[in-house]
């Protein structure tokens, strides 16, 4: 018989609380999305597949490789199977062309049992992906230079592919528009992708200049719930983002630039006969790193010639070093496929240490201004002319008829009903807040306060508020309380103008008050000022050029999330990245201010990227037989580190409007010059196997987790971590004497004599052997660079050293040393 009110044959009621309580904690965890690497070749470098030679492409569709695909999948369904907890998980992608493993969608403990689960290198927590957000071809001097080598801009990249991981693509734009009267005779047989179709975009939309679109959600509808009025499951892109960045790298050549009926001039791609493949892994609502290196991993199976990658992480790792986070990892075997990879240095300058673009195999593009401009004037009714910004036509009378001028918070109405809040009060974001007699046919003053402060507040409803009252034109003015702020020439629909400095603030405050009467409440009652905004969108090509961008990330790159420093140069080179003209999506779900519009004029590293991609697929169809390497370093050693005006490049500071000497952290080997890269003389390379030296030779590494991760051996230590043979030399703490090597190979038709000479940085001696060499073609040279420091610093210091051809190539490598003693 049953005692204390048991059920015969159940479980005590404390023991099904325990039972339920665990239950509960157990699905009370918030899953998450894991990255997982395995042990065991990938298909592409499977030695079932073929010879492992470099850079040799295998065939995905023969039946070696179709087998191995298949085993690994099973392997990993089989793992999470027999690691993880029935109706704990869900698979989310099997990775198998450069890299084995597979993303997962599981709680923080059923992940844990996988870092312990036989064949399992690496786990880690997706850590989501960001973007990194005409007339540059003129101001890289393409048209005269490598165009005309190639047979002008109707043939600058052809037969090359670039891929772009990225938002998707807008199918309709003309930059991607194929012409059937100028068909693509080159042989792209090396590239095997696909269409796949979807809402807005039909098969047709891969039209022969589109060559493939793919699209990748199982992670971003992993993460959240994506809304299908513009997260589309498909490659249309609804941010606009993607399609500017592949009209920068390989847009059609000299398409008309048209906003609200108005000819800004033509735009063209920096390889315009490239072919474009698309994989779009970012979405409106959420970006992951699971669809992102899933993408990769397909455009490497389809062989683009390219990977343009103008998103990622924009934090380092969290339990990893920066080198061996899956995103890196992938960017490796990229590499070793024979891709070249170009990410975006990261949009958080002007501080040190800000790269996400961490490894040695991809090159890492910081953003620089160009010469063009688009100034915008106000003219007050003293004749007082205040400079300021935005893409806008004049107000009516092209700037010559003034309008009485009125400041928002002396228009509000006195019995509204709505907060008295900044937003309301003076930054124009709501019509019902104004006084439509006294606002409509006037010039009104804006202020930048709380709600711009804070994020919450725009231009789009600055604009909206405009036409509902008719406004005759906006000013929008920086407020001392918060200081200057930064503008950007955006296209306003009404005339409308930014005005981001104080001082010019305190200018037009003073005329307004002035010509202001108010009552003893101080109350406005007659507005005497007067003001006309000038024509806005017309371009001006003065001043010095390049300046490294504000918001472009700095070096000096690091190791880990302590950002302790390691040896190598970041960022690598410098593109513009700085109101760059290109492509958009009228769809423009993240920037209503562009919605509408097919073109859109914008700044970030994620314009530098493409810049550096077209360029590479000029250099390699220059070169065919090229490698990545080959590529970067011809990049590196003919860039420019002089301005338009024959000084030394400056960058922008953390104050706006200030601008300090710049150094090899803030814009890498210098800015890129296309021209020269496609002959440099002589080129520095690294293989796989001196990447995997490299990474054994890092302090505190275990060389089987390099090998479980990579699959290479430790059997070769780099004496100096600074050896690896990259085309720049930065040693992150020197004591007294240091020997580094470098080799050099002649990829010249000619032999040639190269005398060495140096910039030593400061505190340091640095001497050359041999001081000369004469060098065959195709033959190499070693270098041995011996470093002493005279004067330890408490900071880096810059020099370089500059080999001087007889054919007059010249090839500079930059050196950044921190001498701590001597």
């Amino acid at each position: 018989m049953a005692a204390n009110g048991d059920v015969p044959g159940s479980l005590p009621c404390a023991v099904l609380l325990l039972l339920l309580m665990a239950f509960m904690a157990c699905h009370a965890e918030e899953r998450g999305m894991y990255l997982v690497l395995m042990e065991g070749d990938p298909v592409a470098f499977h030695r079932g597949s073929g010879p492992l030679e470099e850079g040799k492409r295998v065939d995905p569709n023969s039946e070696v490789y179709k087998a191995h695909a298949k085993h690994l999948v099973d392997s990993h369904d089989q793992l999470l199977q027999t690691t993880l907890d029935s109706g704990s998980y869900n698979k989310l992608y099997s990775f198998k062309h450069i890299v084995n493993g597979f993303s997962v969608h599981t709680t923080p403990s059923q992940a844990n049992k996988l870092k312990h689960a036989p064949g399992v290198t690496l786990v880690e927590r997706d850590r989501g992906a960001k973007l990194m957000t005409t007339y540059t071809p003129q101001f890289l001097g393409l048209p005269e230079g490598i165009w005309s080598q190639e047979g002008g801009d109707a043939n600058a990249g052809e037969g090359l592919v670039i891929g772009f991981v990225d938002t998707g693509i807008n199918p309709l734009h003309p930059s991607f528009a194929y012409d059937p009267t100028n068909p693509y005779t080159s042989n792209t047989s090396h590239f095997k992708g696909t269409c796949e179709a979807g809402p807005g975009f039909p098969a047709s939309s891969c039209n022969g200049k589109i060559v493939s679109a793919r699209f990748f959600s199982a992670g971003a509808q992993a993460a959240t719930n994506l809304n299908t009025s513009y997260d589309f499951l498909s490659p249309l892109d609804a941010v606009g983002h993607g399609s500017h960045v592949a009209s920068t790298a390989a847009g059609n050549p000299g398409v008309p630039v048209v906003l609200n009926g108005f000819f800004y001039g033509r735009a063209s791609g920096m390889a315009p006969r490239a072919r474009i493949a698309v994989y779009k892994a970012i979405y409106p609502t959420v970006g992951t790193l699971t669809d992102v290196v899933s993408a990769m991993d397909q455009a490497t199976m389809d062989g683009v010639d390219v990977l343009t990658l103008s998103i990622g992480p924009d934090t380092p790792p969290e339990d990893t070093m920066t080198f061996l986070s899956v995103f890196d990892i992938f960017m490796l075997f990229a590499r070793r496929a024979g891709v070249f990879v170009v990410q975006a240095a990261g949009n958080q300058g002007p501080g040190p240490s800000t790269v996400v673009s961490f490894s040695p195999w991809a090159v890492g593009a910081a953003a620089s201004s160009t010469d063009r401009s688009y100034p915008s004037t106000l003219v007050l009714g003293n004749g007082q002319r205040i400079g300021g910004v935005g893409l806008s036509g004049p107000t009516l009378g092209n700037g010559l008829l003034q309008y009485k001028l009125v400041l928002a918070k002396d228009a509000v109405k006195v019995n509204g009903t709505f907060p008295r809040t900044a937003q309301y009060v003076e930054e124009c974001q709501f019509a019902e807040a104004l006084d439509p007699l006294l606002v409509q046919g006037s010039v009104v003053i804006c202020i930048f306060s709380t709600g711009f402060f804070n994020g919450n507040s725009t231009l789009t409803a600055i604009i909206d508020t405009a036409r509902a009252l008719g406004f005759m034109g906006f000013v929008l003015v920086a407020n001392p309380n918060y200081g200057d702020f930064i503008a950007e020439p955006l296209p306003f629909s009404v005339p409308g103008i930014l005005i981001p400095r104080v001082a010019e603030t305190q200018i037009i405050a003073q005329y307004y008050e002035q010509q202001t009467y108010r009552d003893q409440t101080g109350l406005a009652v007659r507005f005497s000022g007067r003001a006309a905004i000038g024509e806005g969108r017309i371009s001006f090509f003065t001043g010095r050029a390049p300046i490294v961008s504000r918001f472009s990330s700095r070096g000096p790159d690091f190791i880990d999330k302590s950002r302790k420093p390691v040896d190598v140069l970041k960022p690598d080179i410098l593109a513009p990245g700085h109101q760059v003209w290109a492509a958009w999506s009228p769809i423009s779900i993240l920037d209503p201010i562009l919605s509408g519009y097919s073109f859109a004029l914008l700044s970030g590293t994620s314009m530098a990227t493409p810049h550096v991609a077209g360029i590479a697929a000029l250099i390699k169809q220059y070169n065919p037989s090229w490698t990545p390497s080959m590529i970067a370093s011809a990049m590196s050693t003919t860039a420019t580190i002089v301005d338009n005006l024959g000084e030394p490049i400056m960058a922008e500071g953390y104050d706006i409007g200030s601008l300090y000497l710049s150094t090899h952290f803030d814009f890498g080997a210098g800015f890129i010059s296309p021209n020269h890269a496609i002959d440099p003389g002589l080129v520095l390379t690294s293989g796989f196997e001196d990447y995997i030296s490299f990474l054994c030779s890092l302090p505190n590494v275990n060389p089987a987790t390099i090998r479980a991760i990579t699959g290479g051996v430790c059997t070769q230590l780099l004496n100096h971590l600074s050896d690896l043979n990259l085309p720049s030399v930065t040693i992150s703490e020197l004591r007294g004497t240091l020997l580094v090597r470098r080799n050099v190979k002649n990829i010249g038709s000619k032999q040639e004599t190269y005398l060495c000479s140096v910039i030593p940085p400061k505190g340091v001696m640095v001497s050359l052997n041999p001081p000369s060499f004469t060098i065959v073609p195709q033959g190499t040279q070693d270098l041995e660079i011996q470093l002493n420091v005279t004067q330890a610093m408490e900071d880096y210091s810059f020099g370089g050293i500059i080999l001087t051809g007889s054919l007059n190539h010249i090839v500079r490598i930059p050196i950044s040393v921190l001498p701590v003693s001597v």
